[in-house]
């Protein structure tokens, strides 16, 4: 069973009904400063932390004294443009007062689902988390429509895990685990401890959403577990509600783990060595050797371009002798390629015309 004290980065996911009383429509300021303090532990231990939250659409209906049923599209987005301040201005006054810095990420499915975007996404969300501040991640109520949405967070939070290459999810819940059934409504219902197979079995003992606040339900969460442990995250389901709840569930509080078959790395490095490859590149012997050792792929080292390519498609990488050292993500176009291929990253923006990525390839987009 995984322990928070050796997770390297986790993200956590905060549904609507733990961050906004159902009744009034006000932020619960009180559990979210106690979850500040838990942001605060697990920074100490050395994690990396981004939050996925819920809380725009229900902080904006309070205010704009929208009901609790169903609301139109239209109302939806704007309690999420309204809501979507006051979410972020709380999380500001609740992690400043521990020296943490916080940033809001909006994104939706297209995000994930374009390649690009992707990879946009994905040097954000690092270059946010090197830097130590704490991202709070929500879908782009605002603008998503159900052609481009998630539609839930505990699939989005899954999906950040798989972006950033988290080693653990929290999804801070209503319920204290996986069940067998409704413990509301069946009181033989068992919850599981662990779960390291997500069978037919267990699929069809999945509920639906409860609360009046949140979209996700048994379901989506089974679905978010399926994506995360497939990426080497192992996941866990736990009541949020406590005071501190990222400490209770370290203390032995009630949850079920969903267990990751590989570590985060090996899963990403699998799934680019599967992905047909659009083009390739040729390296002299110093790129060769610098991929030996673990380095980036730069542009001096490129002595050929072939094939039609954009930026986020596989390529292949060549030796001299035209043998394949390995597959990666191409961070320029074919014809950029073609352009600085031999030159210093230094040179980039002289050639281009604009400051680019020093790499062509990260070390993290490959797979040798």
């Amino acid at each position: 069973m995984a322990t928070l004290t050796a997770a390297r980065r986790v993200v956590i996911k905060i549904g609507s009904a733990l961050l906004v009383d159902r009744v009034t429509g006000q932020l619960r300021a009180d559990w979210l400063h106690a979850l500040a303090e838990d942001v605060r532990w697990l920074k100490g231990l050395g994690a990396d932390v981004a939050l996925v939250s819920s809380g725009s659409i229900a902080l904006g209906r309070g205010v704009l004294g929208l009901p609790l049923t169903t609301l139109a599209l239209e109302q939806s987005q704007a309690a999420a443009a309204v809501g979507q301040i006051r979410l972020a201005r709380a999380y500001e006054e609740a992690l400043q007062p521990h020296g943490i810095t916080t940033a809001q990420v909006l994104v939706t499915l297209e995000d994930s689902a374009d390649r690009r975007r992707y990879l946009n996404s994905r040097a954000t969300m690092e270059t946010l988390l090197g830097l130590g501040v704490v991202p709070i991640v929500n879908e782009n109520d605002t603008v998503a429509t159900d052609e481009i949405r998630f539609g839930d967070n505990d699939r989005l939070a899954a999906q950040i895990a798989v972006t950033v290459g988290a080693d653990q999810l929290i999804l801070l819940s209503d319920v204290d685990g996986f069940y067998s059934g409704n413990p509301a409504d069946d009181p033989k219902a068992t919850r599981y401890d662990t779960i390291e197979q997500i069978t037919p079995e267990i699929e069809a003992m999945a509920g639906d959403a409860g609360s009046g606040l949140s979209k996700g339900g048994m379901k989506t969460k089974l679905m978010a577990a399926r994506t995360a442990t497939a990426a080497g995250c192992a996941m866990a389901i736990t009541e949020g509600s406590v005071q501190r709840p990222l400490l209770a569930l370290q203390n032995g509080a009630n949850a079920t783990w969903f267990t990751a078959h590989s570590d985060p790395q090996v899963a990403r490095k699998r799934w680019i060595a599967a992905m047909k490859p659009r083009g390739s590149v040729t390296l002299d012997a110093g790129a060769v050797a610098a991929m030996s050792r673990g380095k980036s792929l730069l542009p001096a080292g490129i002595t050929g371009v072939t094939g039609t390519f954009e930026r986020g498609d596989s390529i292949l990488m060549l030796d001299s002798r035209g043998h394949s050292i390995g597959t990666g993500l191409t961070r320029y176009s074919a014809l950029e390629a073609a352009q600085i291929k031999g030159h210093q990253s230094a040179k980039i923006e002289e050639i281009l015309g604009y400051p680019g990525r020093a790499a062509l390839i990260h070390r993290d987009d490959m797979a040798l």
